[in-house]
C-alpha cells in the first residue's frame, strides 16, 4: 500500500498482487508462521516530500515500486534472516 499526505488530503493506492505474494513467501522461508511474529516485520519507510498532490504522488510512487518490482523481488530472496 502506498500512502500519501497533503495536510488534510490523503491517498491510499493498493499495489498489485505479486507483492503480497512476496510478502508470503518471505515469510514462509523465515518460517514467521504465527501473526505476531509475521506482523512484527511490517515497516513504515520514512516519509518524504514530494511535488503534486497526494493523489498523484501516490500513483506516481506506486508505479515506480510496480516498476521495480524485480529488483525488489531480488533483494528480499536474497536477504539473510
Amino acid at each position: 500500500m502506498v500512502e500519501a499526505r497533503d495536510g488534510a488530503d490523503r491517498h491510499k493506492v493498493q499495489l498489485s498482487g505479486r507483492f503480497q505474494e512476496l510478502i508470503d513467501r518471505v515469510a514462509m522461508r523465515r518460517k514467521l508462521a504465527g501473526t505476531d511474529a509475521y506482523l512484527q516485520h511490517w515497516t513504515r519507510q520514512r516519509a518524504r516530500e514530494r511535488d503534486g498532490s497526494a493523489k498523484d504522488v501516490a500513483h506516481s510512487v506506486a508505479e515506480e515500486l510496480e516498476a521495480s518490482f524485480a529488483s525488489i523481488e531480488a533483494r528480499a530472496m536474497t536477504k539473510q534472516t
